[in-house]
């Protein structure tokens, strides 16, 4: 029997001034673990006078992880970082009650072609630490984990699993792994897994009781515990998941909280612009004035 509870298909969806295909949340499917939101960047080729502009916008009750396959993107937040992320390295910014931060091409890039690919990911907080202060880390790609297993390349994004751990500060057991094969591999890895887990497939495909499954598909397992499959040459998926939360996240717009009172509360902070100030910074996104309130159930 499969072992394949789901499969989520990528869907567009319009950030702005970037189309990206979003993973999660799904009607079905609204966290994987405490995964709440799992956007695929691009690729997408940028010409000169094409440039990434997400202005100053708030977050609460996450971490949020950008993880680059190519490009370049410069971060600015409230808490005075400034710095620009590179393919393999691991932004990860903790809003806890509150923060507002920026995403933009370079400067030395903005008149230049250029390529962006990539995934933001939202990972929701443990209730007790939800209004806990905003923080930062940046990890460099050497600091990753990374190591041969079963004829593939497996890198530790983030978390704890296989016995390896990531540098990344995370705030409740979950997993972020990148699986390269060069030939046709059998994988088998669940009993290094837990909780809930998802697979994404980037590039190339993977069998699984007979049925080959191709790129842009998120397949969400019915037992993380025996996760096997079966991977085609020149192929890099990734696993993500972890332990649940006992109950359910709320999500409207770039919030997420256990209480609509917490939404409520971070929308009216917004419009009256009681966030923190990016130094250096102008303008910011305004709230959306369409309710895209939705209850995240377990």
């Amino acid at each position: 029997m499969s072992n394949i509870n789901q499969i989520i298909e990528e869907r567009p969806a319009d950030i702005g001034n970037f189309l990206v295909g979003r993973l999660l949340p799904f009607r079905d499917r609204r966290t994987v673990g405490p995964f709440a939101f799992i956007d695929h960047m691009g690729p997408a080729a940028l010409n000169d006078h094409q440039n990434i502009d997400v202005g100053p916008h708030p977050h609460i009750g996450l971490s949020t992880l950008t993880y680059l396959f190519e490009g370049n993107m410069m971060h600015r937040d409230s808490l005075g970082t400034e710095i620009e992320i590179t393919p393999g390295q691991v932004n990860w910014m903790t809003a806890g009650k509150g923060i507002v931060h920026s995403e933009r091409t370079p400067e030395r890039l903005r008149h230049s072609d250029k390529f962006l690919h990539g995934l933001q990911i939202w990972v929701a907080l443990p209730k007790h630490l939800e209004k806990m202060e905003p923080s930062f880390a940046h990890i460099t790609e050497e600091e990753l984990p990374e190591w041969q297993q079963d004829g593939v390349t497996i890198k530790l994004i983030a978390g704890e699993a296989l016995g390896k751990k990531s540098p990344v500060p995370v705030y409740s057991p979950l997993y972020f792994l990148e699986i390269k094969s060069i030939d046709r591999q059998k994988v088998a890895i669940g009993s290094g897994l837990y909780g809930e887990s998802g697979l994404y497939i980037l590039d190339g495909s993977i069998e699984s009781d007979g049925n080959t499954f191709l790129p842009k598909q998120l397949l969400v397992a019915k037992d993380s515990s025996i996760c096997e499959f079966t991977m085609n040459p020149n192929t890099t998926v990734y696993i993500f998941g972890g332990e649940p939360f006992p109950e359910p996240r709320y999500i409207y717009w770039n919030f997420v909280a256990t209480s609509p009172e917490l939404i409520e509360e971070a929308k009216v902070r917004w419009q009256a612009q009681e966030f923190p100030k990016i130094e250096g910074e102008v303008g910011f996104v305004p709230l959306p004035e369409q309710n895209s309130n939705f209850n995240i159930k377990k």
